[in-house]
């Protein structure tokens, strides 16, 4: 495939033939899509969240259709840190030239560390991205997230295991102030943040009086919070040096250009590709006429205008 050079971002010294990147938990492991479509347009992929132990994850129904989005309450379910980077990373370089991102998540600084350590040694894998908002045990089951002290203490746990690679944040935006949390990682030494996660939110059944999700609350994501996760990586991106990858009801080639303007490097894709697993291709295929449409000559000259 020709790359086509207006297209190309760079994050660091990674370079991303776009800025285009199935985000993690839509995009499974890679692999299940390379027979489907050459993953190869894509400019990375963020890998499916891993934990240190495999986890069958939540209870069902665990997925609720809403207006506009979804909720989940999936819990994390996985093979296991030692199945990532033995099987699942490798087994996707093979068939992916792009940017490989390890999706990582824990319940204690311990956890955390101990992943990114065994993630830092994987030759497979390009960029760690850092999940806090995963309870924190020793923490009466807050989100690390939630607190500008407990995720920049993750941060700067896994940035000591972290080797060369880079280290990104994924943000929660259940909180009242994210630039809190985001200073607070770019202090502890991020490389990088990625924002936003899911929104907090529920569905009731009207038959059966009961919560749809056996979890009863689950992450509301789709087109519906764009405005919300555009308003954060704006904010964002004002306040920190370090750059941004965008995520958050990104459904076209337009809305990628809305978020890179909003402050976004990178534009992570997720629910969309749930609904159309050719989501990601479409938005890359789409985005030159998009940008001619609207006089953009390079991609990179729009990040972070607003």
């Amino acid at each position: 495939m020709v790359a086509d050079k207006s297209l190309a971002v760079s994050l660091g010294s990674l370079d991303f033939r776009n800025p285009v990147v199935p985000a993690s938990g839509t995009f499974g492991f890679g692999t299940e899509m390379s027979s489907v479509y050459d993953i190869d347009i894509l400019g990375g992929i963020s890998l499916k969240g891993t934990t240190l132990e495999p986890r069958y994850g939540n209870d069902c129904p665990r997925i609720a259709e809403c207006p506009d989005g979804m909720l989940n309450s999936v819990g994390l379910q996985n093979p296991g840190i030692d199945a990532l980077v033995e099987k699942k990373a490798p087994a996707l370089r093979r068939v992916f030239g792009g940017v490989i991102i390890a999706n990582v998540s824990g319940f204690s600084v311990a956890e955390y560390r101990e992943c990114c350590r065994r993630v830092a040694a994987c030759d497979d894998i390009d960029l760690i991205e850092v999940n806090v908002s995963c309870p924190n045990v020793h923490g009466g089951g807050m989100a690390f997230g939630t607190s500008p002290k407990s995720a920049a203490e993750v941060t700067a746990a896994v940035k000591e295991v972290a080797g060369s690679k880079p280290v990104f944040v994924k943000l929660s935006p259940n909180v009242t102030d994210i630039v809190a949390v985001a200073r607070a990682c770019e202090d502890a030494g991020a490389d990088g943040l990625t924002l936003i996660n899911t929104i907090l939110g529920m569905r009731i059944d009207l038959k059966t009086r009961k919560p749809v999700l056996a979890n009863r609350y689950g992450g509301f994501s789709g087109r519906a919070v764009l405005p919300i996760a555009l308003r954060m990586v704006n904010q964002v991106s004002h306040a920190c040096s370090i750059p941004v990858m965008g995520c958050g009801g990104v459904a076209s080639a337009s809305d990628v250009i809305e978020m890179m303007m909003a402050g976004a490097t990178v534009v992570q894709v997720g629910a969309e590709n749930l609904r159309n697993p050719y989501a990601c291709k479409e938005i890359v295929e789409s985005l030159p006429g998009t940008m001619q449409s609207l006089g953009i000559r390079d991609i990179k000259e729009i990040i972070g205008t607003v």
